[in-house]
């Protein structure tokens, strides 16, 4: 069955004021304050790149956060990369585009910011979609499964040779 994206979706930046929407919204999205506290983490912390809210009929219905994470090499820099995570729509909206036009969203604006490789952890049935796959993220070491750890080059051939151990921000607790 075909997605249909409300006619009233509007995909903007978040702002201080939203803050309690998104909590809400992870927290019904996730059955749980786990991944909500882990936002206002990655907020204290400083290292959050990009936060949209997905709107319909004024109403916030959807987040997306990214945050900066880096691939560290056995020697040398550090690679930066940024994490997707969290995804969350309302269980009532889900199902109907609105986590793709986030991610859409989100991306596009990492390009613009020139990010070059962006990693989540997700669904292997979602996230191919819009261009994670399990093979670029072969060469780095992380603690998840390999079907559900995937990466996006922004730029093509960002991964060109990195082999390392990824590292995520101190408030996923890795």
């Amino acid at each position: 069955m075909p997605v249909s994206v409300p006619d009233s979706l509007v995909i903007r930046p978040e702002n201080a004021a939203d803050h309690s929407m998104i909590h809400q919204v992870n927290d019904a999205a996730f059955g749980g304050a786990g991944e909500a506290d882990l936002i206002e983490s990655l907020r204290r912390d400083g290292v959050v790149l990009l936060s949209l809210v997905a709107e319909v009929g004024g109403r916030i219905v959807g987040h997306i956060l990214f945050s900066r994470m880096s691939v560290e090499p056995p020697s040398g820099t550090a690679v930066p990369a940024v994490a997707l995570a969290p995804l969350a729509v309302l269980p009532d909206h889900q199902r109907q585009g609105i986590g793709g036009q986030l991610i859409g969203r989100g991306l596009a604006e990492l390009r613009r910011l020139g990010e070059r490789l962006v990693i989540v952890v997700g669904h292997p049935d979602y996230y191919p979609r819009f261009g994670f796959s399990t093979a670029p993220a072969s060469s780095i070491d992380s603690p998840f499964p390999p079907d559900v750890f995937m990466a996006l080059e922004l730029v093509p051939g960002a991964l060109d040779g990195i082999q390392g151990r990824v590292r995520y921000p101190d408030a996923f607790g890795l």
